[in-house]
């Protein structure tokens, strides 16, 4: 599988070249050596793909078996294709190997997943109520579904949308982000593909929001949007929906709290934090941002990070050996120098001094950060660190929930049953007991509150989102009625 020959939107089982006014360029994010050059999809492309998305579904979603053997067939694409798959991640998006395992890993758990609800379609019946009258509620599917997905996870974040949407009758129009175009595209559209999947059913478009607009959103047949990614975007496309009544599913930013209780095990939570940081350059929404650690441990906590930091390779992630590979962009890589010297202007202490290595920025430290800074309440999407020193639990508690953000948080303690308790306290979609804040597990409920946005994936959640229901009643004896 060679990046240059999956360049092609693929609509209506067909794999077509760009009509839009202007071409992209894929770039490799370590070296910005160029990967692909091909033309964009053009709005009326999109709308083509719509067209065939509404006239695939309603067969789609009366074969279960049907269903299920596509799924299966794309999912043994991806085991049989893994290593080829985790190249291509590290060549696109500066995926380390360590990292595009665990996306590679998510994906196929989610297919194993979507299989087992597959057959959640149809009806049961309700309790009866009145006499002479049978009533059942209806699960059909919604119908065409539209998916948006972003840089940093462009495979599984790609599929945890697409697999259960056709698993439960649906059919899909999907844009990932351009600069993982493969990836989160058409590597996805060849599997399926290559599975036998009917026409019409996976659409997936290489494009750009200044050609196509707000086309997949406002679409007559677009019954459900899958977005992730900033919040900015998310409330666009969340008002956009709701003036049209359309429901979504949004997972936005974060600014994840990791906080080290008094009694927590340090070298346990060091490593997780560690993990938690600078997974992927720190370029994924429930990264770790704010490390909250309780002033009896703080010293010794800092000490054993910053060292653990150091350690990490650094290099091309094509090396299996590299754990800080590139940021995705020069954009992204420039943002994240300004908070660094946002920080430094602001008088932050330096606990690890960062550098520019390329494309790459190496892990940077900050001690001694006040909550309410600018640096504590950014979505930091990158290998940058602030530690902040509580001088409670109470505190680091507080600490925790004072943001605008509420996707992913953790806590730890030596007191499971403590830790339980207070996790239930966070106010976020997700809180993880003496873990870090990156997890994902299928039968989960995955999503945030707050600015981080609505909805949630996993089963059986993502059934009810992806599902509409239906009271069909059938008045079985003659019904009397007052006049």
């Amino acid at each position: 599988m060679k990046i240059q020959e999956l360049t092609k939107s693929y609509i209506n089982g067909s794999w077509v070249s760009g009509e839009g006014s202007s071409s992209y360029r894929l770039l490799n994010p370590f070296d910005a050596s160029v990967l692909a050059e091909f033309p964009i999809a053009s709005k009326h492309q999109v709308e083509q793909a719509y067209a065939a998305a509404n006239g695939a579904y309603k067969a789609w979603a009366k074969d279960t078996n049907l269903r299920i053997d596509v799924l299966r067939k794309a999912l043994h694409f991806f085991k049989e294709n893994e290593e080829e798959i985790a190249e291509l991640l590290a060549l696109e998006s500066g995926s380390t190997y360590i990292k595009a395992k665990v996306e590679i890993g998510l994906t196929i758990a989610c297919f194993e997943e979507a299989m087992t609800f597959a057959d959640s379609l149809g009806f049961r019946e309700l309790p009866a109520s009145m006499p002479g009258k049978v009533n059942k509620a209806y699960r059909k599917p919604l119908g065409v579904i539209s998916s948006i997905s972003p840089f940093n996870f462009p495979l599984y974040l790609s599929i945890r949308t697409i697999v259960p949407a056709l698993a439960l009758g649906n059919a899909v129009v999907h844009k990932g982000d351009i600069q993982t175009a493969v990836t989160g595209g058409t590597i996805i559209a060849k599997a399926f593909d290559e599975a036998g999947l009917p026409d019409g059913l996976l659409n997936v478009i290489l494009t750009e929001v200044p050609e196509i607009g707000d086309t997949m959103i406002e679409h007559p047949y677009s019954k459900f949007i899958s977005f992730t990614g900033s919040t900015p975007v998310g409330r666009h496309i969340g008002s956009t929906a709701g003036m049209l009544l359309k429901p979504v599913a949004l997972e936005l930013g974060g600014n994840a709290p990791f906080v080290v209780l008094e009694d927590a095990d340090v070298d346990a939570a060091v490593k997780a934090a560690v993990f938690g940081k600078f997974l992927h350059q720190g370029q994924i929404c429930m990264m770790i941002n704010r490390i909250i650690v309780h002033e009896k441990l703080y010293d010794v906590f800092v000490e054993k990070f910053v060292a653990h930091a150091k350690t990490l390779p650094i290099g091309n992630p094509t090396d299996k050996s590299v754990i800080i590979g590139p940021m995705i962009n020069e954009q992204q890589l420039q943002k994240a120098l300004s908070f660094i010297a946002k920080a430094k202007e602001d008088n932050i202490e330096v606990l690890l001094e960062g550098k520019r290595e390329g494309n790459i920025l190496t892990p940077t430290i900050f001690g001694n950060v006040p909550s309410d800074s600018e640096l504590a309440q950014s979505e930091l999407f990158s290998p940058i660190a602030s530690i902040i020193k509580a001088a409670s639990d109470e505190e680091a508690m507080e600490i925790a929930n004072n943001t605008d953000f509420g996707l992913s948080s953790a806590i730890f303690t030596g007191d499971l049953a403590k830790g339980e308790q207070l996790a239930t306290e966070l106010e976020f979609g997700m809180s993880h007991v003496n873990d870090q804040t990156v997890n994902a597990v299928e039968n989960a409920p995955f999503g945030g509150v707050k600015s981080s946005g609505m909805g949630r994936f996993g089963n059986p959640w993502i059934v009810e989102e992806f599902t509409e229901t239906q009271w069909v009643s059938v008045q079985v004896e003659t019904r009397e009625f007052p006049f």
